[in-house]
């Protein structure tokens, strides 16, 4: 029987309002986002050392830099917001590799606009 595994940490459907876009409307004010990552944290055994969050990734930190990221101040791309947010998560101990996908859920009436990113190992 195995004992180790790739490991992948995952949040999904994260929403809150970020300072994002060109349009006069979206500059004046925050517009609602949804945000889906996952962060590749390799190999790692199936059963952790011990039982202690400080030896683990914390999901809640994970989070918390995700909404930072998209609310530290206005970015007028949706291409420039999801780059730093994947700079900013691969910079995380242990983490190998990056997909993060940021819904801009209210851009068109009749559909989302979203944009995904990959980066480092998969």
């Amino acid at each position: 029987m195995s004992k180790a595994g790739t490991q992948i940490l995952t949040l999904e459907g994260l929403r809150f309002d970020a300072n994002l876009g060109i349009l006069e409307h979206e500059k004046e004010a925050p517009q609602p986002i949804l945000v889906d990552a996952e962060l590749n944290l390799g190999t790692q055994p199936l059963l952790p050392r011990d039982d202690d969050i400080t030896h683990v990734l914390d999901y809640r930190k994970v989070r918390r830099i995700i909404i930072e990221e998209c609310t530290a101040v206005h970015v007028n791309l949706l291409e420039t917001l999801i780059g730093k947010l994947a700079h900013r998560l691969m910079q995380l101990p242990g983490v190998l590799g990056v997909r993060v996908r940021i819904v801009k859920l209210r851009i068109f009436e009749d559909c989302e606009v979203a944009i995904r990113v990959e980066t480092g190992l998969w």
